[in-house]
């Protein structure tokens, strides 16, 4: 029988494993400590699944103590403000007067204290969670799934900025296709749509980004998609140049933003003074006031620029070669978008001047 000579290492292999006990006496030892092994990690599993199941236990309980605190501190609350409507405070005793006034500062206490507790117990997602993802837990449990999540989430912010920045660019400077501002618009929707989800889940682990700030997300989201859908035309090549310097600015500006807000976010930490869970977003926040003067007139000239863009569609608009129903709502958006922004941070000035007033006059 003729053997070719692709068989012949195969042959040689056989022989060297038959030759040589040694070799086949160690797959036998870590075949046994392999098993050992699996066995370990058969108890480990049984024993985490035990844990697991003891924390569910716990979560629920804790859930449900808080709400049964919330809904008698509630009440007593209420029968608090009806002792004190039958009896006015110069009737009641000093003492009196100093007890209730001891149990409502720790009712406000209280309520602050659950929320930090629930910020580490499973919650019911909110309507545009619960229309996105369904019923997922997204509660992180510990500090430091809930930072790295966070810092993720900056990171994320931070990459897309500069992505939008260079793509607008392109758009702007170097090819004019309708096809790349399509695929640019796209890419805003996008951006933005998942900003909204996963400021949500930020939100239920503990995020204080609130009001405007989260809402303005889902306009420009809006804003993003109609501009997607708006065919190739006069009126679009008439917007374009205009739409995507703005864009360039945007993204200029929310550089800076970044780069401004988490070193006040940084030092706020290190001081004590700011809150774990707190993010940078694309607008003005209260914490916002260590080298205000600096980033106060790039937002304020943005926000202008808006309104620019808002009045320059509401008149293309007006044109009567205008059938494009995406001027006027793009229009609107723009104007929802700046009235939102420059209001909201109207506000936050006149909040911190009349601190900064009260303050001074103490002293």
């Amino acid at each position: 029988m003729l053997l070719n000579s692709s068989s012949f290492p195969q042959i040689v292999t056989v022989r060297n494993m038959l030759s040589s006990p040694s070799g086949l006496t160690e797959c036998l030892r870590e075949w046994e400590d392999l098993e050992k092994n699996y066995q370990q990690f058969q108890d480990t599993h049984r024993l985490y699944k035990q844990k697991l199941e003891e924390v569910t236990k716990l979560q629920d309980s804790c859930s449900g103590a808080i709400a049964r605190q919330r809904k008698k501190m509630k009440e007593l609350a209420e029968s608090l403000g009806v002792c004190k409507e039958k009896h006015p405070t110069p009737k009641l005793n000093p003492d009196d007067v100093e007890t209730i006034a001891e149990i409502e500062e720790s009712i406000k206490d209280r309520a602050y204290a659950f929320s930090e507790m629930e910020a580490f117990l499973p919650k019911k997602n909110g309507l545009y969670l619960t229309l996105v993802l369904g019923n997922v837990n997204v509660t992180l449990l510990n500090k430091q799934t809930k930072f790295a999540y966070k810092d993720e989430y900056e990171k994320f912010k931070l990459v897309l900025t500069v992505i939008l920045f260079v793509f607008s660019f392109t758009c702007r400077f170097l090819f004019s296709y309708r096809a790349l501002d399509a695929m640019f618009n796209f890419l805003l929707v996008w951006y933005y749509c998942t900003l909204t989800i996963r400021e949500s889940i930020l939100i239920s682990n503990g995020s204080r980004i609130k009001g405007w700030w989260v809402f303005h997300h889902y306009v420009s989201t809006f804003l993003s998609g109609v501009m997607l859908t708006w065919p190739e035309g006069a009126l679009y090549q008439m917007f374009r140049n205009q739409f995507l310097t703005y864009c360039l600015y945007q993204s200029f500006v929310q550089f800076l933003q970044y780069y401004y807000q988490s070193g006040c976010l940084y030092r706020l930490r290190a001081l004590g003074e700011g809150h774990t869970m707190d993010i940078t977003v694309e607008g003005f926040q209260s914490w916002m006031w260590r080298g205000l003067t600096f980033l106060l007139p790039f937002l304020f000239f943005g926000q202008f620029w808006q309104l620019y863009n808002g009045l320059t569609l509401f008149r293309m608009f007006q044109l009567p070669e205008c059938k494009e129903w995406q001027v006027a709502m793009c229009g609107c958006s723009y104007m929802v978008i700046f009235m939102g922004n420059f209001f909201t941070t109207l506000g936050m000035v006149y909040q911190k001047y009349t601190k900064t007033q009260d303050k001074s006059k103490r002293l």
